[in-house]
């Protein structure tokens, strides 16, 4: 068992990454504290096929974000190539980003795409992406380049 000094560690290291990744510009969806996908297993949607959600103590960092797996073989997974399961737009709402905007990114409403994984704001938002997804994807590609430094707030002026 954990003792409250590493515990709090832990949480301090949380921390840092968060600042740390806003300080290089790096705009993610992420909770306060630093938790990227709500606690989500980001390799859970590859291998299971669903979302799942990670184990408070088995984490991993990657730019500025933490990430929960359900078990280590994820966590190996993950450490061995982050970048093939952490979610495009920094977690954002892929129809959101499309739009220009910055939206939460809902786990439970996702899709992989070209071995990609992309969410979205919420049910009714993710039927309307699915109408025409390559398209889509194309608008939010285009739009992130411009977009991925900023705060959702500072999309919203």
């Amino acid at each position: 068992m954990k003792s409250v000094a590493s515990l709090l560690a832990g949480a301090f290291v949380s921390l840092f990454v968060a600042a740390s990744a806003m300080a290089a510009g790096v705009e993610l969806n992420t909770s306060q504290t630093g938790l990227a996908l709500q606690g989500y297993d980001p390799v859970a949607y590859f291998t299971e096929g669903k979302p799942v959600q990670g184990n408070w103590q088995i984490t991993s960092q990657y730019q500025g974000a933490t990430y929960r797996f359900a078990n280590e073989a994820h966590k190996d997974k993950f450490e061995a190539d982050p970048a093939a399961y952490v979610p495009q737009y920094g977690g954002y709402c892929a129809f959101g980003t499309a739009m220009g905007f910055k939206f939460d990114g809902d786990p439970t409403q996702w899709r992989i795409v070209d071995d990609k994984l992309y969410l979205n704001l919420s049910a009714e938002i993710q039927e309307k992406w699915l109408a025409d997804v390559p398209g889509y994807i194309d608008q939010a590609d285009g739009k992130w380049v411009d977009i991925a430094t900023k705060s959702p707030a500072e999309l919203q002026q």
